[in-house]
């Protein structure tokens, strides 16, 4: 499966998109729509630059939850699942008992998992929460607000 364009803005939605190098909330230097490998400091891109990485990030994602997921999804539950994944890491997302539960086909436990990930820093993050509650409402209801 692939990334939806409705999932691709629900994501675009959570990141934002800088030009300009930041360091994130984890202190990890990011840019354009939450790319951070070989990000340096002093980087500067475009727009166009910046979609061109998202959709670099996503099909690494895209491939993570193809060979992780062994159940049959949706395609407002792969995308979800791909905002998550973009967001904790394919290893996280691997590891996880979210993962255990999905491949159990026990989607009701796999979507209370989102609501766990929720720390930075060992801290609960406001807007990881936030996050939590819209990818857990997508993958439940189709919903993509």
């Amino acid at each position: 499966m692939e990334i939806s364009k409705k999932g691709i803005d629900f994501i675009k939605g959570f990141e934002g998109c800088k030009l300009v190098a930041y360091r994130d909330i984890a202190g990890v230097w990011t840019i354009g729509f939450g790319h951070t490998l070989g990000v340096s400091p002093t980087d500067h891109i475009t727009y166009d630059d910046a979609l061109k990485l998202l959709r670099e990030d996503l099909r690494v994602y895209e491939k993570c939850i193809n060979k992780s997921v062994k159940v049959e999804l949706t395609q407002y539950e792969f995308d979800a699942l791909v905002s998550f994944c973009f967001n904790v890491g394919c290893g996280a997302f691997q590891n996880s008992t979210l993962l255990r539960f999905l491949n159990a086909k026990d989607f009701k436990n796999a979507s209370d998992e989102f609501k766990r990930w929720i720390f930075c820093n060992k801290k609960a993050c406001q807007g990881l929460y936030n996050r939590r509650v819209k990818e857990r409402n997508l993958f439940i209801t189709g919903e993509y607000n």
